[in-house]
């Protein structure tokens, strides 16, 4: 299974968009893991907002997480955090996974 992820770097006010086979283990990735030069790495600690099932198909994960960095929208990244969000469009195969936050 590919997931979509949304990180946020409270201190830097920033999201980020990535996909991934295993969102708990990305994230610790963004946080921990010496890329030099890399955005995520600039900008720690990230704190994981939401995740979205994509589908067995990394493609799909891939097209998902293009369009939405191609909509270079902030409101959009914004209601894909809100829980009472309903993914429409090109968006709607998203399925959001139930995680613990802080």
């Amino acid at each position: 299974m590919y997931y979509l992820y949304i990180l946020f770097a409270e201190r830097y006010n920033l999201y980020y968009v990535g996909y991934t086979s295993n969102y708990q283990q990305r994230l610790i990735q963004h946080n921990t893991q010496d890329f030099f030069n890399t955005y995520t790495s600039k900008y720690r600690p990230w704190k994981m907002m939401a995740v979205f099932e994509c589908g067995e198909i990394e493609n799909d994960a891939i097209r998902l997480e293009r369009f939405i960095k191609k909509q270079k929208s902030r409101k959009l990244i914004e209601k894909l955090i809100d829980p009472d969000f309903i993914p429409e469009g090109s968006l709607v195969q998203l399925v959001r996974v139930p995680h613990l936050r802080d």
